[in-house]
Parts: structure tokens; sequence; C-alpha cells
């Protein structure tokens, strides 16, 4: 990794606002099944902003075969990249691990009427 690359922490302080807008603008991007957002339903993975404001996001699905895989891939894109400040995003998907209903956040959680211990969530998703 070039010296250049590394983050200071003045570095990582500037970049917070730019952080959350990301991430709010990711909020934005919602499963068509699941009336939850992406990032609550705990599909990015990693989040990652360069000194030159250049997004990487490391995201999955519930499914390997979700039917509007490009179309939120081109939310996301198109949200992100609509954020200023942002220089470029870039996505990568994987299915390693394979998403599961724990990477739910609590706001998701309680949006879907779930128990830590409820298996609901499997029996919506089946459909």
């Amino acid at each position: 990794m070039e010296e250049n690359n590394i983050l200071t922490a003045e570095d990582v302080k500037e970049l917070q606002p730019l952080y959350a807008a990301v991430i709010a603008a990711i909020k934005e991007v919602y499963d068509p099944e699941i009336p939850v957002n992406i990032y609550d339903l705990g599909l990015i993975y990693e989040l990652t902003i360069s000194k030159a404001r250049e997004v990487s996001i490391l995201m999955t699905f519930t499914a390997p075969n979700c039917p509007m895989a490009d179309q939120v891939l081109a939310e996301v894109q198109q949200g992100v990249e609509g954020v200023p400040g942002v220089t470029k995003c870039t996505i990568e998907l994987t299915f390693e691990p394979e998403w599961d209903r724990s990477m739910l956040s609590e706001e998701a959680r309680v949006e879907l009427g779930l128990d830590y211990d409820d298996d609901t969530y499997g029996k919506l998703n089946e459909d």
C-alpha cells in the first residue's frame, strides 16, 4: 500500500461527514422484496472512502439469484455518486459469506417485527 493512501486521524475526522452522507444515500435504496433498506438489511459488508473521496463498497444480496440485482446495484451507484464530494464509486458483489438474517440491524428487525429468536424472516424469504 502506498504511503499517501494511508488515512491519518485528521483524514478520518475530515471524511466522517462524507461517510455519514454515503450511508444516508445507501439507506435510500430498498430491497425490492423486503420493505427495509439494504444498509439495515446487512447487505453492505464493507464501505471505504479514500483520501481522493473514492468510495468502495463490498456488498451482497439476500439470495444469489436476485432478479432485481442490476437495478439495486444501479441505485446504489447513482445514489453514492450523487453525494457531494464523492469522486467515484466502485461496487464489488460477493456471496461470501452468505447473507443470513443475523446480519439485520436492530432497526430492520423492528421494521419486520422480528425477535432475535424468531424464525419468521426465513418464512418471509421463501416466498
